[in-house]
C-alpha cells in the first residue's frame, strides 16, 4: 500500500486520475501556483506530496493543503467582532511583524481602512527522513517511468510530533502576547492528530471549551476520505490566553507591538490580489 496519500492534490487511491500530467504540470491546486516543495538536489523538480499515510492515518505535511475551499478562513470570520456588512474582506499572507511573521491576516476593511483583523497560523507535520523514495515508488506503481536508483533507495520518513508542536507553541506564545495586548485574536490551524498529540505531550488539561474573548484560538480539523477524495472538516475549537499557552510550555516571554504599528504594516497590503474569495463548488 502506498505511503503517499495525495500527489499534487490528487487522491492516490483513485487510480483513474492522471498522475503523470500532475507530475509534469507541478501545480498546487490550493494556491493555483507551482508547488513550492522542491528537491534540494534539483529545485526544478517539485515533490508534490500534500499528505502521507502514517500509522493508519492520512497526515497532512504541506500547510497549503489546509487551504481547501478556504474553509479554515471562513471558520474564523466570527472572530472579526468589529466586522460589519458592507466591509471588504482581505486575506494577507506572510506578514512580518516585530518578533516574527504570521502566515495570514484576515482583515475587515472599509474604504481601505482597517476595521478589524485576526492573525492565522497554519501548522502541519514536519517529517523526518525523506518522502522522495515513497513518492517515486508510487509513481512507478502507476506505470510512470522513474529513475531506477530511486526504487533501490530504502530510506523512509517519520514524524517528529513533539518537536513540531514545541516549535509552533513557542511561536504562538511569543505572538499571543502581542495580539492579547491589542485585544485581537490569533488562531492556530492544525490537523486532528497533531491536536491529539498536543493534548498528550503538553499540559493542556486546563484548555477546554471556547470563549470569544480569549485571544488565542486553536481549530482542529478532521482529514478523512469522502468518496474519491480526502476532505477537511472542523473537528473541535478551544481557546485560551498567552498565560495558558505559557503554562502548557512552562515558559515565559514577552513581545508586544502597538496597534498603529501593525496597522501601518497591514494597510499597504489591502490590494485586489489579497481580497478573500469564497469558492463556490458546482
Amino acid at each position: 500500500m502506498s505511503k503517499i496519500s495525495e500527489f499534487f492534490g490528487l487522491y492516490c487511491k483513485n487510480t483513474l486520475l492522471d498522475f503523470k500530467q500532475a507530475m509534469e504540470m507541478q501545480m498546487c491546486p490550493y494556491t493555483q501556483r507551482v508547488c513550492t516543495k522542491m528537491r534540494k538536489s534539483n529545485p526544478e523538480v517539485k515533490i508534490g506530496t500534500c499528505s502521507v499515510r502514517y500509522q493508519n492515518q492520512d497526515v497532512i505535511i504541506c500547510p497549503f493543503r489546509l487551504l481547501e475551499h478556504n474553509q479554515i478562513f471562513i471558520d474564523c470570520l466570527h472572530l472579526l467582532t468589529m466586522h460589519e456588512p458592507g466591509n471588504e474582506l482581505y486575506l494577507i499572507p506572510e506578514v512580518q511583524i516585530p518578533g516574527g511573521h504570521v502566515d495570514y491576516f484576515l482583515v475587515s476593511a472599509k474604504d481601505k481602512k482597517i476595521k478589524d483583523f485576526i492573525g492565522i497560523e497554519l501548522q502541519t507535520m514536519d517529517t523526518t527522513g525523506t518522502v522522495w523514495p515513497e513518492r517515486q515508488k508510487f509513481l512507478n506503481e502507476q506505470g510512470i517511468e522513474i529513475n531506477e536508483e530511486d526504487l533501490n533507495n530504502k530510506k523512509t520518513f517519520g514524524m517528529n510530533w513533539k518537536m513540531t508542536l514545541k516549535t509552533i507553541l513557542i511561536q504562538m506564545h511569543h505572538k499571543s502576547e502581542t495580539f492579547e495586548h491589542l485585544n485581537k485574536h490569533l488562531v492556530l490551524i492544525v490537523q486532528r492528530p497533531l491536536y491529539e498529540h498536543m493534548k498528550i505531550d503538553f499540559n493542556f488539561g486546563e484548555i477546554e471549551g471556547v470563549r470569544l474573548g480569549d485571544p488565542v484560538h486553536i481549530h482542529s480539523y478532521n482529514f478523512e476520505e469522502n468518496g474519491t477524495a480526502l476532505n477537511l472538516s472542523l473537528h473541535t475549537r478551544v481557546s485560551t490566553d498567552s498565560a495558558g499557552i505559557a503554562k502548557c510550555l512552562g515558559l515565559n516571554a514577552e513581545s508586544k507591538v502597538e496597534l498603529q504599528d501593525l496597522i501601518r504594516i497591514l494597510e499597504p497590503k489591502l490590494i485586489e490580489e489579497n481580497r478573500l474569495r469564497i469558492r463556490i463548488s458546482g
